[in-house]
């Protein structure tokens, strides 16, 4: 008799557990509009992961190869849990993003880039990505670089100054193991979101979100079609930060299977 109700108690304990768990999960940070934002955790950490850029940034418009050093983490295979994730997954692997101008990056999973380098002032961004694109957000694991190709080229950037770069969500998104969670991501440099510091204002479809940690997010709850999401870093009055690349804006596609014979 005692066996079977210490067996009863420890299966109503992890009942409960698995419940409350399971409750936890679908809280939503926020809800607006019939859409639900959360932060997405418990991804691998690469504390040690660094990146560095070792070859020299062209002078001269045209072709050029931008050669990167990478430790402690492995390009082109993928991250332990991209299959729990259930959200858009690079078949590829882990990889590189590669931002000019904070321009759509291009994902390189090697350790060099070949690109096109037009006349004028440049900022490149380049951070490591787990392969469904969440970026490693760790003081070695991104690369900033400004350079001038020609002589008119004389903008400066401050590299002291607080930046949003975008990075995510990018592109098509196809399928429900894609379609049905977007995510959200973003690199900082030079700032700390906080309650009552800056923040950063997520724009989904005209539907606004605050969010105040350096995160991951993701999107429930969006139709399909064309969906528009704008990223822009807020200091603590509400204020928007004056960056060259703050404020940016992308529309992406959300689709369904395409038929196949």
């Amino acid at each position: 008799m005692i066996h079977r109700f210490s067996y009863l108690l420890a299966l109503f304990t992890v009942s409960f557990i698995a419940y409350s768990f399971s409750n936890e999960k679908e809280k939503p940070l926020q809800e607006k509009n019939g859409l639900k934002l959360y932060e997405m955790k418990g991804s691998p950490e690469f504390p040690e992961a660094g990146i560095k850029l070792v070859s020299t940034p062209p002078a001269t418009p045209g072709k050029a190869t931008f050669q990167f050093e990478v430790s402690d983490f492995k390009l082109g295979i993928q991250t332990t849990d991209a299959e729990q994730k259930l959200c858009a997954n690079s078949s590829k692997g882990q990889h590189i993003h590669f931002i000019m101008d904070n321009q759509p990056y291009f994902a390189s999973y090697e350790s060099s880039v070949e690109w096109d380098v037009k006349n004028g002032h440049h900022v490149l961004l380049a951070f490591l990505s787990r392969s469904y694109h969440e970026s490693v957000k760790t003081t070695k694991a991104f690369v900033l670089k400004e350079f001038r190709v020609g002589e008119d080229a004389k903008d400066n950037f401050d590299e002291t100054a607080p930046h949003l770069f975008y990075s995510r969500p990018k592109g098509e998104y196809i399928g429900d193991s894609e379609v049905q969670r977007l995510m959200i991501d973003f690199y900082l440099l030079n700032c700390t979101l906080s309650e009552k510091g800056y923040k950063v204002r997520a724009t989904v479809n005209g539907t606004e979100f605050t969010l105040t940690k350096w995160a991951p997010y993701y999107i429930e709850g969006l139709p399909l079609g064309d969906v528009k999401v704008k990223l822009e870093l807020l200091d603590k009055k509400g204020n928007l930060v004056q960056s060259p690349f703050n404020g940016a804006e992308r529309t992406v596609s959300l689709k369904t299977e395409p038929f196949k014979k």
